[in-house]
């Protein structure tokens, strides 16, 4: 199976046919907890698999970390400390940087579901991470053959059909990376994560693609990574596109076939 694949014996049954029993493929779900220097600053709900990428990711979205030598690493805890070392990961951060654990902890932005409200959440985020400035230029036809891309990479979700998908791609549509989760947003923090730990940030010169609609938090998680065109197979929210407009980013919604929605910063996209 793959990572993030699992089984379950369940019954298929066809209307007037017979009852038969067989294994199913379903996607995996397990807490994992992000702590800090030893102390827990986040549970959330993934799929295993690359969670140095995913701890990784949250950190730069929420504005803790900015290179790679802010980490001296991410490493499980020890299975005798803990109940599921596997599902607590702890990152050890260098000396010189400073973590103010009080906001980490109120998680803000970490979820769409929290009750944020539109200008002041917008504006909280921007106070760190400024609008994108970027001289990216892609070709709607590029973006167009996207989606087609990350579908041949969603392994898991091809068995299971229970998973997101986030992948980042350059200016000529080559996939970067991709990963899939049960969270959308845990599916764009270890794309992230994993430019951060490859020394790629930013990706102002890249495409950022997820499988599911667009919401505010996957915009201000792109914006943190600098990212200045964001896709989505599905639709945005509203505030989604007002993010995207005061944030200089390129939002792109309903990316199907040969059409698509635009946003936000249309001159990004070339006929």
């Amino acid at each position: 199976m793959q990572p993030g694949d699992g089984a379950a014996e369940i019954i298929r049954l066809r209307v007037g046919g017979e009852l038969v029993r067989c294994l199913d493929h379903l996607a995996q779900e397990e807490p994992l907890e992000i702590r800090v220097r030893g102390r827990s600053v986040a549970v959330t709900m993934r799929t295993p698999g690359h969670d140095a990428e995913l701890a990784a990711g949250f950190l730069v979205t929420e504005g803790l970390i900015h290179q790679r030598s802010d980490v001296i690493g991410i490493n499980y805890c020890q299975a005798g400390a803990v109940a599921n070392g596997e599902n607590v990961v702890n990152v050890f951060l260098a000396p010189s940087v400073e973590v103010d654990f009080e906001r980490l902890t109120r998680h803000v932005f970490a979820s769409s579901s929290c009750g944020v409200c539109g200008k002041a959440s917008i504006e909280s985020v921007q106070q760190h991470f400024p609008p994108v400035e970027s001289v990216l230029k892609v070709r709607a036809k590029i973006i167009a053959c996207l989606p087609d891309r990350l579908q041949a990479a969603q392994k898991t979700f091809a068995k299971t059909g229970g998973l997101h998908a986030a992948a980042i791609f350059d200016s000529r549509g080559r996939l970067i990376v991709a990963r899939e989760d049960v969270g959308r947003h845990n599916a764009v923090d270890k794309v992230i994560g994993h430019g951060f730990q490859q020394g790629r940030l930013p990706f102002d010169q890249h495409i950022l693609l997820v499988s599911g609609r667009a919401s505010f938090e996957i915009m201000q998680k792109a914006l943190a990574a600098r990212i200045p065109v964001v896709c989505a197979v599905s639709a945005p929210s509203s505030l989604a596109v007002e993010f995207a407009r005061t944030s200089g980013q390129t939002l792109v919604g309903f990316l199907r076939g040969n059409r698509m929605n635009i946003y936000s910063q249309p001159e990004r996209v070339r006929s």
